[in-house]
């Protein structure tokens, strides 16, 4: 049974200070990385989804590798590019072409080399090809392979780099979605909200590992489970810190996995600890599953420690709602993985879900849904021009997906969209699952 494909992963390296991050920003197409002249400063393992000649990955952008050095940051800083060196498909390694080859660029081409991972020599800051190009060839020397000059300040070189970093991807599989009909569950969260010790108690034995430690999952692990004649794949993932609790630089990386892991998943259930209620670092996290159009289920963890009347539920399911406005449609849980509390329930939220999820609707039933929401409420209009909705249909699952042809797409405000969003979702539920809409134009007399 063949896994459900993921973006391949690119992953920059190299020792502080040669441009990583600015190579980051310019592919990534946006300032996301910060970038200041100072060694050390991209200590957070930032992630963008980029694509290239139609070939999408994901791009991660690490801390700088001094091999060996005792400092603490920068010893768990090569920690972390070392996991980035184990996550990713395709490694770019930079250099930097004004300070020449040096003994750390070769220490940490040896360590690139014994991980048997694709490597792609970026020599940065070659702003002249005339001028630098004898210095570039120096650094055939790592024994790396080709090196290819590139300006990341001024985005010069980029096509042969990326050409070569997509050339080592492969075709991309057709079948192997359909060959994988199991539901895909990723367990996410922060670390110690309970995540592992969930899945031991749904699959009935101890399978992984569970401490008190934060940050004992370092991997994402895929635990394979039959229920009731039904195949599931839970997918235990690291868990996520708050930044300003991080002191072992090691577990910013973890939110790659974490982005890995929910791409692979049909259903999200994001973790939250009962004891500490929902946080801005669950926001970010559950903002993961969003973007990328997955059904998510809230599990509030360590509900058995809570003590309650009959305001608490109402009340945790309020702030939860309210912190998580952008998705209120996920189902929402009250669990203890300690006592087994209402755990069996979430294989039934799960087969709920994940049918939403895929849930498909007639053509003809949509339009007289459109219809009826378009007679309740006109579509608004602007300097005398009033918008029309043609037609609608479905176009995808996996999110549901639906395409509205309209006369003016500057005319369908995100309001109405929600509008008719809500109008669907009266109709037909669709508990745990975003809705994605696609708005087209047509003309009048097409």
């Amino acid at each position: 049974m063949s896994k459900k494909k993921t973006k391949p992963i690119v992953a920059i390296v190299g020792r502080p200070n040669v441009g990583k991050s600015t190579l980051f920003n310019a592919l990534a197409g946006e300032m996301i990385s910060i970038v200041k002249d100072t060694p050390g400063i991209t200590r957070d393992r930032i992630y963008a989804d980029v694509n290239w000649l139609d070939m999408n990955f994901t791009l991660i952008d690490t801390g700088g590798i001094e091999p060996e050095s005792r400092d603490i940051i920068l010893s768990q800083m090569r920690e972390q590019a070392q996991i980035a060196i184990d996550t990713a498909d395709v490694i770019i390694f930079m250099v930097d072409v004004k300070q020449g080859l040096v003994d750390t660029d070769a220490k940490v081409a040896d360590m690139l080399r014994r991980s048997g991972k694709p490597v792609v020599l970026a020599v940065n800051k070659v702003d002249s090809f005339q001028k630098y190009m004898a210095d570039v060839y120096e650094f055939y020397n790592l024994g790396i392979g080709e090196p290819f000059a590139i300006s990341s300040v001024n985005k010069l070189g980029f096509g042969e780099l990326l050409d070569e970093v997509v050339s080592y991807f492969g075709p991309e599989p057709e079948q192997e979605e359909e060959e994988d009909d199991r539901t895909r569950v990723a367990i996410v969260g922060k670390p110690n909200v309970g995540k592992s010790s969930i899945i031991n108690k749904l699959i009935g034995e101890n399978r992984l590992i569970v401490s008190d430690i934060a940050g004992t999952t370092r991997d994402a692990v895929d635990t394979e489970v039959t229920s009731h004649g039904k195949e599931y794949v839970f997918i235990d993932t690291a868990g996520l810190r708050r930044k300003n609790k991080i002191k072992e630089e090691l577990e910013r990386y973890m939110i790659i996995r974490t982005v890995t892991a929910v791409e692979r998943a049909d259903i999200v259930v994001l973790v939250i600890d009962a004891a500490e209620g929902v946080t801005e670092q669950d926001a970010k996290i559950a903002g993961i599953a969003h973007d990328r159009g997955k059904a998510t289920i809230i599990a509030v963890n360590k509900w058995d420690l809570i003590e309650k009347d009959n305001k608490t539920v109402n009340e945790f399911t309020q702030r939860i709602r309210q912190i998580l406005s952008f998705m209120p449609y996920a189902e929402i849980l009250f669990i203890s993985a300690e006592t087994g509390q209402r755990l069996s329930k979430l294989y039934e939220i799960i087969d709920i879900v994940y049918e939403n999820h895929a849930m498909r609707v007639a053509t003809g039933v949509l339009n007289e849904i459109m219809a009826e929401a378009v007679a309740l409420q006109q579509p608004p209009s602007d300097k005398g021009k009033r918008l029309r909705l043609y037609y609608i249909t479905q176009a995808a699952v996996k999110p549901p997906t639906f395409v509205i042809f309209v006369n003016d797409k500057e005319l369908m405000h995100f309001s109405y969209t929600r509008y008719i969003e809500n109008q669907i979702r009266e109709a037909f539920g669709f508990r745990g699952t975003p809705l994605k809409f696609i708005i087209r134009e047509r003309k009048e007399n097409k």
